[in-house]
């Protein structure tokens, strides 16, 4: 299981490379940054409204939808998974509160 992000990943990385007219994934690249990064947000919130109810399955549902168009927003940014995947990990080293701090926010 801890695989399946960087295999999902890779996955949208080939499959980016396909006919927008065969492959879901393509389209949505190919329809541009502001698109991916839209659909995100829309995925966002339907996870955002699952989480309100007390359907599991729905919100386990959103929860995957909105990992696969993070990935898919990752791919169209041209930005690093495994990049990502780092600063969580330095992250961990700290309190979240001492890592805002660093940040300024």
């Amino acid at each position: 299981m801890n695989q399946i992000l960087k295999k999902l990943s890779d996955n949208i990385k080939l499959r980016k490379h396909l006919s927008p007219e065969k492959s879901y994934t393509a389209s949505l690249i190919n329809s541009g940054i502001k698109e991916c990064s839209k659909k995100f947000g829309e995925e966002a919130i339907e996870l955002i409204i699952a989480a309100s109810d007390e359907d599991l399955d729905a919100f386990n549902y959103e929860a995957a939808d909105v990992l696969y168009h993070f990935l898919v927003l990752v791919e169209s940014k041209n930005a690093d998974l495994n990049e990502i995947l780092n600063v969580l990990v330095e992250r961990q080293t700290m309190s979240g509160h001492e890592e805002k701090a660093q940040r300024g926010k």
